[in-house]
């Protein structure tokens, strides 16, 4: 085994992405007939180390507690679901496309007003790209036969509240956990397995009573911090950013994420 260095060799994005190709971690998806971009496989190694996290996630959140049940959700998704959550509406990114040589980027990615790709500046004005996958449901293909592939897990645990509260008869504070595929039609997938258009979400969605939401947000902030640290990660690396007002999603009050 070669010991790299961080003093005398600093790893690039291209280093890491041969690197799990070559020791069995991560492939590029139908890469012998071009491949897709923003979506990969996992090899030998890789799907091990996936479903490890996973196991390790699903012990720690549904297993080891007892305010929290589990649940196995659609990707599928009517309509109606996305449309009263705001996601046909809001979820969406600013595109912009370089008339020169036709690539498609996102506006807010763009540095000096130049394409990335030939550096023109003979770019288009900036319209909203909606990010969900849409597909044909059934053997019609109009407007009222098609579905959405889940932009995220949130919505089937939303869906199936009263059905868990029904079935299980929980009182607040619960929480609702699940493990599933999600999708995004990514105007430019970019950094490997960080940004793409087919992946793997682990949520939990955690129930309160009106005025405990702020004690019981930082709660799971500190709850989630440890457990990364639990996983082996270096303490000294990990921290705590809470996103600006401009940033926040539509629904949210105050968001922290763990980098």
């Amino acid at each position: 085994m070669t010991k790299i260095s961080e003093k005398n060799h600093k790893l690039s994005m291209n280093d890491i992405v041969s690197l799990c190709k070559r020791r069995g971690f991560i492939f590029q998806s139908s890469e012998t007939y071009g491949g897709l971009q923003g979506i990969y496989d996992y090899g030998p190694l890789g799907i091990e180390l996936k479903n490890n996290l996973k196991s390790a996630w699903w012990k720690s959140m549904v297993y080891e507690r007892d305010d929290v049940e589990g649940i196995e959700t659609a990707i599928i998704t009517h309509r109606s679901v996305l449309k009263h959550s705001g996601h046909e509406v809001t979820f969406s990114d600013p595109m912009v496309d370089c008339k020169d040589c036709k690539y498609r980027m996102r506006a807010d990615h763009i540095l000096n007003e130049k394409c990335d790709n030939c550096g023109s500046k003979n770019l288009t004005e900036p319209r909203q790209f909606n990010l969900m996958f849409k597909a044909n449901f059934g053997p019609l293909e109009d407007e009222s036969n098609f579905i959405y592939l889940r932009p995220e897990t949130a919505q089937g645990i939303f869906t199936n509240f009263k059905n868990v509260i029904d079935s299980t008869s929980r009182k607040l504070p619960f929480g609702i956990a699940q493990i599933g595929k999600a999708f995004r039609n990514e105007v430019t997938p970019r950094n490997f397995i960080f940004r793409m258009r087919e992946f793997e979400q682990m949520e939990l969605e955690f129930f309160v009573k009106p005025g405990t939401d702020d004690r019981w947000h930082q709660i799971w902030v500190d709850e989630r911090l440890k457990w990364w640290q639990e996983q082996g990660l270096n303490s000294d690396r990990l921290k705590l950013a809470r996103q600006s007002k401009e940033e926040l999603a539509h629904y949210a009050k105050t968001t922290v994420d763990i980098l």
